[in-house]
Parts: C-alpha cells; structure tokens; sequence
C-alpha cells in the first residue's frame, strides 16, 4: 500500500509541476505579445497560446475574480504559483504522511 501512496503522492507533485511551468509559459508568451516581439498572427504561436490559455484560464480565473488587476499588471500567476508551492511544500507531505499511517498502523499489541 506504501508504494501505491508514494505513486500517487508522485503523480500529484508531477501535476502541480506541469501547472506551474504551464504557467509560467503563459505569462512569458503573453509577456512576448505584449512587448510585440511575437505576433499572434502567426498561426503557430496563435494556437501554441491558444492552447496554453486554455489549460491555465481555469486555474486562474478564480484568482483573477478575487483579486482584481492592479495598475493594468494582472497578479494571479504570481498567487497561483505561492498557492502551489504552499501545497507542495507543507499540505501534500502532512497528507501523505497522514495516509501512510493510516496504510501502515504499525505492530499490533495484543
């Protein structure tokens, strides 16, 4: 059962490190948009930021609801990526932690 918690404790932490870099590509290509050193004219780049919006869009539109843009500077990817390493660092280990106690009780005193 360990092995089976520790793969999942390693498929989470994989998923939040794609979201993270998935991220940060977001803010990069909308970045490179915005200083017009890439256009989205090109069809390539159109649908490589089409595509990545649509995966980060749902992770950030709640954040964006909550706190709103500041001076035109949208803060949620920065949020976003202290929500993420805040689970990564302290929820995900205690979880786990806790599920493999429960997994493994320890001897059993009869």
């Amino acid at each position: 059962m360990d092995a089976v918690l520790s793969f999942v404790e390693y498929i989470l932490l994989m998923v939040l490190e794609v979201a993270v870099w998935l991220v940060i590509a977001n803010v990069i290509i909308s970045w490179l948009v915005a200083f017009d050193v890439i256009n989205l004219r090109n069809r390539t780049v159109y649908r490589l930021a089409g595509a990545i919006d649509q995966v980060t869009r749902p992770v950030l539109r709640p954040i964006q609801r909550v706190l709103p843009a500041m001076g035109g500077i949208d803060f949620s990817p920065f949020v976003f990526l202290i929500l993420v390493e805040g689970v990564r660092r302290y929820l995900l280990p205690a979880l786990f932690v806790w599920l493999h106690g429960l997994a493994d009780p320890g001897p059993l005193i009869t």
